[in-house]
């Protein structure tokens, strides 16, 4: 018996000593700081985002062509633009995708957000190169990569106003797009809404402090222009013209999903693409800033199941900020979708985990 309890204690402090160990390498390795933060309200799928199965109508275009269609975005000749995980950004005639698929360009980057101005140059916001332009022969030229001298880490979104001036987002000015994760984890507000005038090549900066700054979109002629905030679930709007010129305030909050990209379809809406249902275990860490340090010191593929959602979801907001239509599928078929974009008589999705993007008639 004694011997038995003998051993028994060697092994207590054998797997104490282990696990101290594990502490003390995961902390050296973990490459956060992380912070205290308050998730909001979370409604999940009740009232007006209550399941469905709408988006078991769209179909796949593509599919296998690449890897990860984020945005969608229609040209001046007719054709529909994306742009894929490997660089690629190619063009396709809505009526015949996979027999006139080409390659427009590739960025060497990862492109995300695209939209043509005025000169039909396709500007990109790329994770890795900055905020991009395009011209019709698929001829590059860096607009922004850097703001007082410092890079841009993670250009994500962006929308164009009728002056031309370009409204984009920085999601983070801490983590890149292959360590994404890590902006969650350690939960500092460093994204921003900036933007970049081709006439004066000046960047500003018009808001701060957000939790991952994400989707743009500008409302009805240019009066106020829309950011979401992945990490809080919410849409904020700055107002542009007008009495509230230069105030801001909340469009909508209390998301049940993570807001991505934003558009709009210049009559009525916006499309939001919401990426992945809010996690109840991750935001039950918002107050453990200990267990955040610890877990940054694992790989990032450790935390796939988190950030590759097997959910699709969309909703469209009326001016006001109110939920107007909720597209959803738990089928497995479409999911992770981070763009929605009205073109036409169609709605695409992008994704950034699908090996296609999806397309439906308008309801």
């Amino acid at each position: 018996m004694i011997n038995s309890m003998k051993l028994v204690k060697t092994i207590a402090c054998l797997m104490v000593s282990f696990l101290a160990i594990a502490y003390t390498a995961l902390a050296i390795r973990s490459p956060i700081d992380a912070v205290l933060w308050q998730p909001d309200l979370n409604p999940g799928l009740t009232g007006v985002y209550a399941p469905n199965t709408a988006l078991t109508e769209a179909d796949l275009v593509l599919h296998d062509y690449g890897h990860g269609p984020e945005d969608i975005t229609k040209g001046p000749d007719g054709w529909v633009y994306t742009g894929y995980e490997d660089g690629r950004v190619v063009r396709f005639d809505p009526r015949q995708p996979k027999e006139s698929v080409e390659l427009f360009t590739n960025t060497a980057g990862r492109p995300l957000g695209l939209q043509f101005d005025q000169s039909k140059n396709l500007i990109v916001a790329d994770a890795k190169k900055g905020l991009l332009s395009v011209s019709p022969s698929g001829q590059i030229t860096v607009l922004v990569d850097q703001l007082d001298g410092v890079p841009l880490l993670f250009v994500d979104d962006l929308d164009i106003a009728d002056d031309g001036t370009i409204w984009f987002s920085d999601a983070s000015r801490r983590f890149d797009y292959h360590s994404n994760i890590y902006n969650f984890l350690e939960a500092r507000f460093t994204g921003r809404l900036l933007s970049y005038s081709p006439l004066t090549g000046q960047t500003k900066v018009h808001m701060d402090d957000l939790f991952f700054a994400n989707g743009v979109a500008l409302g009805p002629q240019d009066q106020f222009v829309l950011i979401n905030e992945t990490g809080m679930a919410r849409i904020h709007r700055l107002w542009l013209k007008g009495e509230k010129r230069g105030e801001r305030d909340i469009f909508i909050d209390q998301l049940p999903a993570l807001p991505d990209n934003l558009s709009f379809n210049d009559r009525d809406k916006f499309w939001v693409a919401l990426v992945s249902l809010r996690d109840a275990q991750f935001e039950s860490w918002a107050s453990k800033i200990w267990l955040r340090n610890i877990l940054a010191g694992l790989p990032v593929s450790a935390f796939d199941s988190m950030t590759h959602s097997k959910f699709g979801f969309a909703i469209a907001l009326d001016l006001e900020g109110n939920v107007v239509e909720s597209l959803q599928t738990s089928a497995g078929s479409i999911y992770s979708i981070t763009s929605v974009n009205q073109l036409d008589d169609d709605l695409y999705f992008g994704s950034l985990t699908m090996p296609a993007l999806s397309r439906m008639k308008i309801r």
